[in-house]
């Protein structure tokens, strides 16, 4: 029989694990959230009957507790359970953050409970997730070998991938996270302005460049990122370069620091994968470098 579990935080995160943990044959010992309608909620998408605002009168019936606050109340949460014995004596107690490292939830160690951190690189854009979010993704785990061992049995559970990470290392591997998905964003979001400002906006706009982001991320994954590259900078076509730069400048003088920016490092990227002449990259540095 699979342990129980208890959501302390039912927003997307925490409604989603309750309701997969729960298909996964988990058994819901219950939730708790700020707001009681929330915990009402993903107790009943999850099947089940028990949920408070008060999170000890959840946890402690629980053999492992996820804390799926947002991360600037995890700490204080999780020391509050603590302070009214709230978890169960050999139980785990798991975070969701990117960001933050298991030792924020070092108070768990006063009821015998065991630490850790279960990070999902994964976007939860809805609490109403039909498709399984966690099928074939990858699960960062971190902590204490008793809760990392728990984390990845429940990860394999729902179908995801997992790997194991340094407690220090936290904040950089956030840091890459943020990059692929946030910052990945912003380019598009550069792309789709400039692609615009040239006079196809709208619905157009991304059809016309899906294929080609598409086939992007799919020379990234066959050939690796230092070969992956076309276009004006691993020819060392410096001309074409100074154009790009000098019509946006005009059009759309806001994205000019970005673009030179991202061509910069580009560069590098190009010098790496052996396209680029040690000449004209030292061309393309000068024309592209923030201070130009």
């Amino acid at each position: 029989m699979k342990p129980s579990f208890a959501i302390i935080g039912c927003g997307k995160v925490g409604t989603a694990l309750g309701k997969f943990l729960a298909k996964a044959g988990y058994k819901p010992a219950g939730f708790a959230s700020k707001s009681l309608s929330s915990a009402e909620r993903a107790a009943e998408i999850s099947g089940s009957d028990n949920c408070s605002r008060i999170p000890w009168e959840i946890t402690r019936k629980a053999d492992i507790v996820f804390i799926t606050t947002p991360d600037s109340a995890i700490a204080d949460t999780c020391n509050s359970i603590s302070l009214h014995s709230g978890f169960c004596k050999n139980g785990v107690v798991l975070h969701c953050s990117g960001a933050l490292p298991s030792t924020i939830l070092s108070s768990v160690k006063e009821c015998g409970a065991f630490a850790g951190s279960m990070h999902p690189l994964q976007t939860f854009a809805s609490v109403e997730i039909e498709k399984n979010p966690f099928q074939d993704i990858i699960i960062s785990l971190e902590g204490e070998k008793e809760a990392v061992s728990i984390a990845r049995k429940i990860a394999t559970d729902l179908g995801a991938t997992c790997f194991t990470i340094q407690t220090e290392a936290k904040t950089l591997y956030h840091a890459s996270a943020v990059a692929a998905s946030n910052y990945l964003v912003t380019v598009l979001g550069l792309s789709l302005k400039l692609i615009e400002a040239a006079g196809i906006s709208g619905a157009d706009a991304l059809k016309a460049l899906k294929p080609l982001i598409e086939g992007t991320l799919s020379n990234i994954e066959k050939a690796g990122i230092d070969r992956a590259l076309t276009g004006p900078i691993v020819r060392g076509d410096i001309e074409t370069v100074k154009k790009h730069l000098v019509q946006i400048g005009l059009k759309t003088p806001d994205l000019l620091d970005l673009y030179k920016t991202l061509g910069f490092h580009t560069v590098d990227i190009a010098m790496a994968g052996g396209g680029l002449s040690e000449s004209s990259a030292q061309k393309l540095k000068k024309i592209t470098s923030p201070d130009s």
